[in-house]
């Protein structure tokens, strides 16, 4: 089964295109729900929609820590510069390393220079 991402409003939308090219599906939250949801109602979708939250908000870890939630996974990138030009090889790489995690409920954190991953629920 092949990862399918829901790439959060707080990251461009550019993620979709150069997602694309590594053979990942995703979409962008703004073209299947309302751009002023909350965090809850991204999750809430991203769970009902086999999706895995993409996103640079912190929230969303804490959101799953607080709930001991199972899911939805979620990849939450770090730093400054967030934009697909760079950061997609290093976001690339951590989803395909730890794709089985993903699949099975995670949280993975990228940053520039590593990955961490924490199994759900925390």
């Amino acid at each position: 089964m092949s990862i399918q991402i829901l790439i959060d409003m707080n990251l461009s939308p550019d993620w979709v295109a150069e997602l694309a090219k590594q053979g990942l599906t995703s979409v962008h939250w703004s073209t299947v729900g309302d751009p002023r949801a909350t965090d809850r109602e991204i999750m809430d979708w991203a769970r009902s929609h086999g999706y895995t939250v993409f996103t640079h908000d912190l929230d969303f870890g804490t959101m799953l820590a607080l709930t001991h939630s199972s899911g939805p996974s979620v990849i939450q990138v770090r730093g400054q510069d967030v934009l697909p030009d760079s950061m997609a090889p290093t976001v690339v790489a951590a989803v395909k390393q730890h794709q089985s995690d993903l699949d099975s409920g995670a949280l993975v954190v990228v940053d520039r220079s590593k990955s961490r991953v924490r199994i759900l629920p925390i």
